[in-house]
């Protein structure tokens, strides 16, 4: 067997930094003595909003606040009162984030052997949960589609002989008057038909992958949907033009967002009328980010933000589910439409909703893809 050579034996090593980087949980080190902190990982420029530059260097007091709780347990851990901290704890704002807002974490505080520094890692409680629920919310959007595209096939293989049996004894019927029935059933078959073909429209639709410039699918959904709505609406553009093209298929990914926007301008329509309906279209890069269990660098947001009703509280869990619908004219199959699009790129659309704002929330990693059907 050969023998490792110490350039790859070095090249082995277990790098702590390294590491760190990769964590899905938010990490500083701190200074023992002074409490500065000293270091920050990508997870905690994450959570805190802010760049390495601005955390590194500061305290804990400059980030949080008075955060009396966070305080007793940094003394503890500096005065070798307990080796390891946990806890449920509120992390406030302080000067360096006047703008962000204050948040539930479960903290882990303690001291580094060997060395004059300070552990501190969190994760943030709601994210967790919404990252259970946008698993969840995966997962039975998949099974639902599974279910509904056998049911879609169940369905059309009959239908051509029920539309085949009206058409023929339509033809076979001597008073007219009673073909009236026959054309009814002929049309309501028809109705049908066009239902399944919906359900079914996602399957068959070939996934081509290619690089898309967001903002122009974005300005196309905004042409399209202002031609429609031509007073009253305003469509609001609040991009991040610095965002790299994104590997997907171009025409699904309009179709996801005319949806989306689509269904906020009808839902606008007593706004539409005053004059004062407003839809926000903002992209933002998202960085360190978990789909589905699956950790990716950097993902593309796009929120969809409208000044309506909201969502009713009865249908907003199951909104991506077939069939359902807020609207008494709509199909149900739209919103099912994209999610399923988004899901063929390996990203997620979440909704929160309250009366005067509803927000769609649709996240798509940034990753190579072959070209292929799906």
């Amino acid at each position: 067997m050969r023998k490792p050579t110490k350039r790859a034996a070095e090249a082995a090593l277990f790098n702590p930094v390294e590491a760190l980087e990769q964590m899905p949980n938010a990490v500083l080190i701190l200074d023992k003595e002074s409490g500065l902190i000293t270091y920050a990982n990508m997870a905690a420029e994450v959570s805190l909003k802010l760049s390495r530059k601005l955390i590194v260097g500061s305290s804990l007091f400059t980030l949080f606040g008075d955060a009396e709780r966070l305080e007793e347990m940094l003394v503890s851990v500096q005065h070798g009162d307990f080796e390891v901290q946990r806890e449920d704890i509120e992390f406030g704002v302080g000067p360096a984030r006047p703008d962000h807002t204050e948040f539930m974490a479960h903290l882990i505080l303690a001291p580094l052997e060997d060395s004059n520094n300070i552990f501190l890692e969190w994760f943030e409680l709601d994210k967790q949960i919404k990252s259970e629920r946008e698993t969840r919310l995966i997962t039975q959007v998949q099974a639902n589609k599974e279910l509904m595209r056998n049911l879609a096939h169940e369905i059309k293989n009959p239908l051509g002989g029920i539309r085949g049996a009206a058409q023929l004894l339509d033809y076979e019927l001597p008073d007219n008057s009673l073909k009236e029935y026959t054309k009814v059933v002929i049309k309501e078959v028809d109705r049908l038909q066009t239902l399944v073909d919906l359900l079914l429209a996602p399957h068959k639709k070939v996934t081509v992958f290619a690089p898309v410039n967001i903002h122009e699918a974005l300005e196309r959904v905004r042409s399209l949907v202002l031609a429609e709505f031509p007073k009253g609406l305003k469509i609001q553009r609040n991009y991040d033009t610095s965002l790299p093209e994104i590997n997907g298929d171009a025409e699904q990914l309009i179709q996801v967002v005319l949806n989306i926007v689509h269904n906020a301008a009808q839902a606008l329509s007593a706004r539409i009328e005053k004059g004062d309906a407003l839809i926000e279209v903002k992209t933002r890069v998202a960085r360190s980010i978990t789909i589905a269990k699956k950790r990716y660098k950097m993902g593309l947001d796009i929120h969809i933000i409208d000044n309506g009703p909201g969502i009713p509280a009865d249908i907003i869990e199951t909104i991506f589910l077939p069939l359902v619908s807020g609207s008494a004219s709509g199909s149900g199959l739209g919103l099912t439409l994209a999610q399923t699009y988004v899901q063929k790129h390996g990203g997620f659309i979440a909704v929160h909703s309250e009366p005067g704002k509803t927000d769609f929330h649709i996240q798509i990693p940034y990753q190579l893809n072959e070209n292929r059907g799906e």
